[in-house]
């Protein structure tokens, strides 16, 4: 019995093979939201381009886009919104397609990389190599090797890994706090002069991103999606207990172990060129599950829906006429506090917490 005849039963996936040795299960369904999302999102992309007293009419967009762009539009495109946009897609991926590895090997909804504070811990790394030591450690390893503590410390703090909601959200909101008051004590110490500068190492922001940024983001997506789109399949296994996936030969400890290794470096990666941006990772692939209706980790789906929440809520922080822009953080985790309440009431009146 294969792993394909045990989810033909559960809305007969189909299957894309990549290079005669890479199967990738996939529901038509899902195909089809994604679709649409995409859709949705490039619409979204459009609009930040466009919108305001300094976007570029929506005429004059295809000649910039295809390098006819100058003054005003080459200034917006190459430096100011352009740069600004392509970091905001590529977070919103990694956050999303982090979220999904992270919730379907936790087999908990809940288990997000918001929740457990790999985010806030990597946001730390960042901030130490960054502040203290700049130019000695790249500013990716430190938020890497933070999300790693955060990511242990919770396991270990547990007691029981990341399968007992209750204890998952204790935990990571103690080691959230931690690591958010540690980041702050960084600040105050080494530039208390530029706290405005910084706000990215506090609530997450696309404010001033640049090329290099989108450049890391991207290059990380590169590297990882497809390691993680080849572990899709063993994920899809693992999620029906251990000693069937065992039975199928998945390897259930070692597929799930990769599944966090790689959740970490997408979310380091994420934090790193913006801040620790709250709850895409958290909210992108529970919506992504409902709209498909599909089991599985739904990773294309889950990134794409990420990507989507964090354009959004982007254009909503360049556009709303709140305070000096706020940052796009204060927004996501607006959006996500509520969510996150939602699935804590879903889950009580399940008797899970």
């Amino acid at each position: 019995m294969s792993a394909g005849e045990v989810g033909a039963g559960r809305g007969r996936p189909r299957t894309i093979g990549l290079g005669g040795r890479l199967s990738i299960p996939v529901q038509p369904r899902s195909v089809v939201v994604a679709g649409a999302t995409l859709l949705v999102l490039v619409a979204a992309a459009v609009a930040t381009l466009t919108l305001g007293r300094l976007g570029i009419p929506l005429a004059e967009l295809p000649t910039a886009l295809f390098g006819g762009a100058s003054g005003k539009e080459a200034f917006v495109l190459e430096r100011l919104r352009g740069p600004r946009l392509t970091v905001a897609v590529g977070t919103g991926l990694a956050l999303g397609l982090a979220g999904a590895l992270f919730q379907s090997v936790s087999r908990n909804p809940l288990g997000s990389p918001d929740v457990i504070g790999l985010g806030y811990g990597a946001s730390s790394g960042a901030a130490v190599v960054g502040l203290l030591w700049p130019g000695v450690i790249p500013v990716p390893v430190g938020a890497v090797l933070g999300g790693a503590v955060a990511i242990a410390i919770v396991y270990l703090a547990t007691g029981s890994g990341f399968r007992q909601p209750g204890r998952l959200i204790i935990a990571g909101v103690g080691v959230a706090a931690m690591a958010m008051a540690f980041t702050q004590y960084v600040v105050y110490v080494a530039v208390r002069d530029k706290a405005s500068v910084l706000s990215a190492y506090i609530n997450g922001s696309l404010s001033a991103r640049s090329w290099d940024h989108a450049l890391t983001i991207w290059l990380a997506l590169v590297l990882l999606t497809p390691f993680a789109l080849a572990l899709s399949p063993r994920i899809g296994v693992t999620e029906m207990g251990d000693e069937l996936a065992d039975g199928l030969g998945a390897n259930p400890k070692s597929a799930r172990t990769w599944a966090i290794v790689l959740s970490v470096l997408l979310s380091s990666a994420a934090v790193s060129v913006a801040g620790p941006i709250a709850f895409i990772a958290l909210t992108a692939p529970n919506i992504a599950k409902r709209l498909s209706a599909s089991p599985g980790a739904n990773l294309v789906l889950s990134a794409l829906t990420g990507a989507l929440l964090l354009v959004l809520a982007d254009l909503v922080a360049q556009q709303l006429p709140v305070g000096d822009e706020l940052p796009v953080g204060i927004y996501t985790m607006l959006i996500g506090g509520l969510y996150l309440g939602y699935l804590l009431t879903r889950e009580w009146r399940k008797g899970v917490l």
